[in-house]
Formats: structure tokens, C-alpha cells, sequence
């Protein structure tokens, strides 16, 4: 990227044979930290950038999932996560579903239909019944600015200012639907077989909490369509000071500096991509005899699996109901000791934790290559930072949080509370959350601010109100008040100011979003509290 700075300094004095030591000590003092104000700014601007530009399959995927967010909420569609996968009616996909509750499950399409898994027999020929959907052009983007002003002494001042916009447009243009002709899949399906010596389907059988289903409806491209990343970024910084005085000469400093950066990346999707798909679930018996799980309710599996088939939960599976804020409260309880363990640990270990887990929350992709080492470590398989699509940089976290984990502190005989399930707890939730939620957290995770979200965080899961005397409410100043409105917000949880309190209220139908942010808050504001 281009970088553009200028940087000028310019000094005047009345008397140049008089220069006392302390006057040059304090201009010393004074240039030296703005310099590094204006490096840390400049810098942190620069670095921002792989946070705020996406790759060509981030890109993709997150056109993708916006298009479902959009169209079919809460719906049966899937959108499609890459490029690359090949999805055609009858493809088998894996459904895995997660560790936690709240999580949702990952799909997975492979290289084979429903035929290739069969016993010999005639191959089942799905009749698409091809229907014009809908024209998509989506636009979706948000613009984030700060700034900062600081008066040491008199007549010393610092100012530094941030601007960063981003827009990710979608011009899919005419979409159709394909989907199976499903009373007739039925019938050709009717007395077939698995083959259960299939590598796939053996591969499945061998991990828990997975499932088979098929693709019965695809929404793809008539003509040749394009997805336009434009990100915008600029900032300043300056500072002056003066000196005047009897015994001194009148000195004035002067130093500014800027960076401004743009980016625009085009990416041309061909005709027939498939950007959503819908799957039936297959219900496995031992024999190979199998059934279309045709109810939204009615879930797949492997017979084998038994009871513990199913996903080893935590929680129920109960939506949170905005009228009952105690659902909320009776899960942080049930995960209480996950917390007490990140909060007991040595504050030199909860401090670089903490550090290193913000470093890798600068990036949604690396916080997901994480959760899935440590979810490979809470199964005892041995993680492969090799196979992570994490940059170099970020994997370095990433190990030096595992080597944190084996140190002796942190190591527990019980799987089920230790401080590698609890730090594979928030780091689920934090890759749990929208790109917009993460992306406002990571503004939010200061020291400082954690305390006051914790508290925000429990007066959700109580009875929705906080005294504005309180010491971490009175910490709301106007803009953190604003980012953390925001921050709630967008995990369907209403913050206001109401007299004397702080005044909060979960949305109809939330989902486990507000759950996922309280998680997330209250683990890192357990590996930031004073020692």
C-alpha cells in the first residue's frame, strides 16, 4: 500500500545563545513522545489494515452470508462459505455440530452425491425443479472515527485523529432456485442402503456430533456477477507546545503528521456459482437403511452414536426469551467456574493471555483458526498450526497462547474446567459473534473499559437496571457510551440512560447472541482484573 505521511517540526528562538539544559530536556521529552505517538498512531492505522481488508474468500463468504441474513433469516438456507466447493442437488454435506451450545454447526459439502454412497442399485436421478428467485444488489458497510485530544502542561497539547470506512457491495443480479423433487426422492429412496464400509461414511461415524444430509435446494448466479471491497482510511496526529519566560527563550514546536490509504477490490464471480444452498438430514441406522429427516425439528445422526451421538452440550437448547433475563443469568452461572479459573490465574500470565488473545481478535479469520486449535486440544488431538489459514504473524499468537496453556499454573487434571476449556470457551463465543460485533469489540477491550462492561454485562442477566453512581457506569463517558450502545446493540440488547440509571433490555427473539457477548465479556474482563 501507499503510504503518505508529512512530518515537519519547526523551531524559532529569540535568543539562540541562550538555551538552558532543563528547556532542552523538556523539548526532548516532548519531541521524543510525540514521535512515538505518532509512530504507535501510524502504526496501529497500518496494522489495522488486514483487519479491515478481507481476502477474495472472505469476500465471498461474507457476501454470502449477508445475501441469507437478508433473504431468509432464521431460515433453512446455508450460505456457501467458498469459491471452491462444488454444491449440485443430492451432494452429500456434513453437518458437525459444535461444542457448545450456542454455536452454530459448520457444513461441510463434499466430493460425492447421495449415488456415490449407495449400494449397487440404480442410481437415483433427482428431477430440479428450476424456479427464478429473486435479484440481489447488496450494500453493506460502516465507518468508524475517533479522536483523541491531551493537554499535558500548559501550552503543551497532543492530538490524534482516526478515520476508517468500509463497503463491501454485492451485485449478484438475477438469481434462480433449484430444488429436488422431493416426493419422488422419496420413493426412489425407499429400501436402499448405505455403504457403511465407505470411507466417508466411516470417517463420519469415527467423530461425534456429525451428520449427513443432502443438498434438496440451491440458489445460484444466472450471469456473470461481482463482489467490490472499498476501504477508506486516514489520521492525523499533531502537537505543539510554547515556552516564555524571563529566564527563557520563547520557544514554539510545532509537528503533525498523516496517513491516508484506499483500497478497492473487485472480485468477478462466474454464471451458475452457487451462493446458498438447503440440505435434508439422513437418519443412519446400523444396517445401512436410512430416512429423509423432512421436518425442520427432526434431526439426522448415525443409530451407532446412541444418546451420546448427540452434541455433548452445555446449557439447554431454549432460545433466550426477552421477558426472562434469568435464562441469561442461570447459563453465566452454569460457566462460572470457567471464569474464577481465568481470574485465579498468575496476573503475568492473565496479562499476556490477554494480550495475545487481542492481538489475534484483530482478525476474524484468526480467531476461528484458534478456536479450532483449542477446540483440537480439548479432544485430545494433536492441533497443526500448518493447516490453519491464519497469517505467519497470527499463528505466532496463537503458539505462544498454547505454550501459555502448558505452563504448570495452567494445567488441570479436570478437562471439563480448566483453563484450556475456558479459554476455548470465549474464544468460541468471540468466533461466534457477527463480523460487526467482533469488529466493535476489538474497540472496546481496553483495561480500562472491560470493568464497565462486565457490569453492564451482569446488569443485563439481572434486572436491567444500573445506578449511574456506580463507579464503572460513572466510567461511561459519551464516546464509550456510544461504541458500547453499539456494541449491545448488535446482540439484540437495548442500552440506555434513563434519570439516575443505566437502563438494559434483550430484543424479541435474540437468538444466543446476547448470551455470546456475555461470554466474551466476561472472560476477557476476567483476564484483565488487578491482581
Amino acid at each position: 500500500m501507499d503510504r503518505a505521511g508529512h512530518l515537519y517540526s519547526q523551531c524559532s528562538y529569540n535568543n539562540k545563545n541562550r538555551r538552558s539544559s532543563s528547556l532542552t530536556v523538556q523539548l526532548d521529552v516532548l519531541s521524543s513522545l510525540q514521535v512515538c505517538l505518532q509512530r504507535h498512531f501510524l502504526i496501529r492505522v497500518h496494522s489495522n489494515k488486514d483487519c479491515l481488508v478481507l481476502s477474495s474468500c472472505e469476500m465471498f463468504a461474507t457476501a454470502a452470508r449477508n445475501f441469507v441474513e437478508e433473504v431468509d433469516h432464521g431460515g433453512s438456507l446455508i450460505p456457501v462459505s467458498s469459491l471452491n466447493d462444488t454444491i449440485n442437488l443430492l451432494t452429500v454435506v456434513v453437518k458437525r455440530k459444535r461444542f457448545w451450545m450456542w454455536q452454530r454447526p459448520k457444513y461441510i459439502p463434499t466430493d460425492f452425491n447421495l449415488n456415490d454412497l449407495l449400494t449397487e442399485g440404480t442410481p437415483i436421478t433427482p428431477v430440479g425443479i428450476e424456479t427464478d428467485f429473486i435479484k440481489y444488489n447488496g450494500t453493506f458497510g460502516d465507518n468508524i472515527q475517533g479522536s483523541l485530544d491531551a493537554n499535558i502542561l500548559d501550552g503543551h497539547s497532543l492530538k490524534l485523529e482516526g478515520k476508517d470506512s468500509s463497503k463491501l457491495q454485492s451485485s449478484f443480479g438475477s438469481l434462480k432456485k433449484e430444488e429436488v423433487d422431493v416426493q419422488k426422492l422419496l420413493r426412489d429412496s425407499r429400501g436402499r442402503l448405505l455403504d457403511m464400509s465407505h470411507s466417508l461414511v466411516h470417517q463420519t461415524m469415527e467423530k461425534r456430533r456429525q451428520v449427513f444430509g443432502v443438498v434438496k435446494e440451491r440458489i445460484s448466479t444466472t450471469q456473470p456477477c461481482s463482489v467490490i471491497e472499498e476501504v477508506q482510511q486516514a489520521g492525523q496526529c499533531g502537537g505543539g507546545l510554547s515556552f516564555c519566560g524571563p529566564k527563557s527563550p520563547k520557544v514554539s514546536l510545532k509537528e503533525n503528521g498523516s496517513l491516508s490509504k484506499d483500497s478497492n477490490i473487485t472480485m468477478e464471480i462466474p454464471i451458475h456459482t452457487t451462493i446458498a444452498y438447503a440440505q435434508i438430514e439422513l437418519e443412519i441406522r446400523q444396517d445401512g437403511h436410512f430416512e429423509l429427516c423432512l421436518m425442520s425439528d427432526t434431526k439426522g445422526g448415525f443409530e451407532v452414536d446412541g444418546p451420546a451421538g448427540g452434541a455433548q452440550l452445555l446449557g439447554s437448547e431454549v432460545p433466550l426469551s426477552p421477558s426472562e433475563n434469568n435464562h441469561l443469568r442461570e447459563e453465566l452461572e452454569r460457566l462460572r467456574d470457567h471464569f474464577s479459573l481465568l481470574s485465579a490465574l498468575p496476573a503475568v500470565t492473565r496479562s499476556s493471555l490477554l494480550q495475545h488473545l487481542l492481538k489475534v481478535m484483530e482478525h476474524k479469520e484468526a480467531v476461528s483458526s484458534l478456536q479450532h486449535v483449542l477446540e483440537q486440544k480439548c479432544k485430545d488431538e494433536r492441533p497443526a498450526l500448518d493447516e490453519t489459514t491464519a497469517s505467519e504473524s497470527y499463528n505466532q499468537n496463537i503458539q505462544a497462547i498454547l505454550d501459555l496453556l502448558e505452563q504448570p499454573e495452567s494445567a488441570q487434571a479436570n478437562p471439563s474446567t480448566s483453563v484450556l476449556s475456558a479459554l476455548h470457551l470465549i474464544t468460541s463465543a468471540i468466533d461466534e459473534m457477527s463480523l460487526e460485533c467482533h469488529a466493535i469489540l476489538g474497540m472496546c477491550c481496553s483495561v480500562t473499559w472491560l470493568p464497565a462492561l462486565e457490569r453492564l454485562v451482569h446488569c443485563v442477566s439481572g434486572n436491567g437496571e444500573l445506578p449511574l453512581s456506580n463507579a464503572d457506569a460513572a466510567a461511561l463517558t459519551d464516546d464509550i457510551y456510544a461504541k458500547t450502545s453499539y456494541l449491545f446493540a448488535s446482540s439484540n440488547i437495548s442500552l440506555k440512560r434513563d434519570g439516575d440509571k443505566m437502563k438494559t433490555e434483550i430484543h424479541q427473539q435474540p437468538g444466543h447472541r446476547p448470551l455470546v457477548l456475555c461470554i466474551a465479556i466476561k472472560g476477557l474482563a476476567s483476564l484483565a482484573k488487578e491482581a
